[in-house]
């Protein structure tokens, strides 16, 4: 049998901040039931303003990982590191993570793809063990969104869906029959990548301004193309959602990715113990498995807890539903994502 890779360590963790949707409604205009009613979404986590951030929520994530691997920090010898928020614009997290924990000089690769992240992630460590490359891959998915959200009624749209946290797995190679990742699925289509978007700052300049020539501006006035006191006023500088036409995409692209990783393998959704969805939305949920006909105890969501927590959502409800005991040894579990690009993916796998 050729070699699979296989999760042999996964850990997790959020921050001790839990903010309710009754918290959220001191800053904006909304309440529980507008929130539930939209979301699904109860409660989240916020990291601490300035002693948390995405890395440091990557490494507690890691350790409990690397420890149920079996193995130390000094074993990885590669990182794929998913996020949308980065400690800096450059250098990316996966570094970062490499000095906070100590390791080896290894590799580390950053993987920019929002909700879809941790699975492109997850793929591309999957071809690096498969190829006999790398023996103990790291995958990390974590995001401190907080920092960047707009909490005022003007905002509430984008902010009352998105929390903070961190997943990671360790993956290995085996050569076991009944275990490891049967094949992974990545798609992307650009055309409605602004529906989804945080514009600013960026070097899209040109894009907005089309009609114009940069030899048309002064310095000053390039140099506020990429960061202006403008932006900042004018609450350019939050995240850009149009929540209707993401859903509709969503529950298209959700279903189908999932159905296509069940016939690559010549399974069926009946044979699906544990679908894990990127927790988006708990109705883009509820639609995917109606949509599919799947049981209660085929699905796992924990967006009520947790809110959307993009890159990191998939490897804490992983995490979630191993240590209650809904994943076991054998069982077939499929991961699948949608978010902003628009990108969608979706992992299968025998625990």
């Amino acid at each position: 049998m050729s070699l699979r890779s296989k999760i042999a360590g996964i850990g997790m963790y959020v921050p001790k901040n839990v903010f309710t949707n009754n918290d959220l409604t001191k800053y904006m205009d909304t309440s529980d039931e507008w929130i539930t009613e939209r979301t699904g979404i109860k409660e989240r986590r916020f990291a601490d303003r300035s002693g948390e951030t995405t890395t440091t929520m990557a490494v507690e994530a890691s350790k409990i990982a690397i420890e149920r691997a079996g193995i130390t920090a000094q074993d990885i010898d590669f990182i794929v590191f998913a996020t949308l928020s980065p400690d800096y614009y450059f250098p990316g997290c996966g570094v970062l993570l490499q000095r906070a924990m100590g390791m080896k000089d290894v590799g580390a690769l950053d993987v920019r793809n929002q909700c879809s992240g941790f699975v492109y992630a997850l793929s591309t460590a999957d071809q690096f063990v498969r190829s006999g490359m790398y023996k103990n891959v790291l995958v990390v998915g974590s995001e401190k969104h907080s920092f960047g959200l707009d909490f005022s009624t003007r905002g509430r749209n984008v902010s009352v869906i998105f929390g903070d946290g961190a997943g990671a797995v360790v993956l290995q190679p085996t050569e076991e029959e009944d275990q490891g990742i049967l094949s992974t699925h990545l798609h992307s289509n650009g055309n409605g990548a602004e529906i989804l978007a945080m514009y600013n700052p960026g070097t899209h300049a040109n894009h907005w301004i089309k009609d114009q020539k940069l030899a048309d501006f002064d310095d000053a006035e390039i140099g506020e193309m990429f960061f202006s006191h403008a932006m900042i006023d004018n609450a350019q500088v939050f995240p850009f959602m149009d929540g209707p036409s993401v859903f509709k995409v969503a529950v298209e692209k959700f279903p189908a990715v999932i159905v296509e990783s069940l016939e690559a393998n010549n399974l069926k959704t009946t044979d699906l113990n544990l679908l894990v969805p990127h927790q988006a939305n708990l109705r883009i949920a509820q639609f995917v498995q109606k949509k599919l006909q799947l049981r209660d105890d085929q699905v796992f969501n924990n967006i009520q807890k947790y809110g959307n927590t993009t890159a990191a959502s998939i490897p804490i409800a992983l995490c979630e539903a191993w240590e209650q005991g809904r994943v076991n040894r054998g069982d077939l579990v499929c991961l699948a994502a949608f978010g902003s690009g628009f990108t969608w993916a979706s992992a299968l796998l025998r625990w």
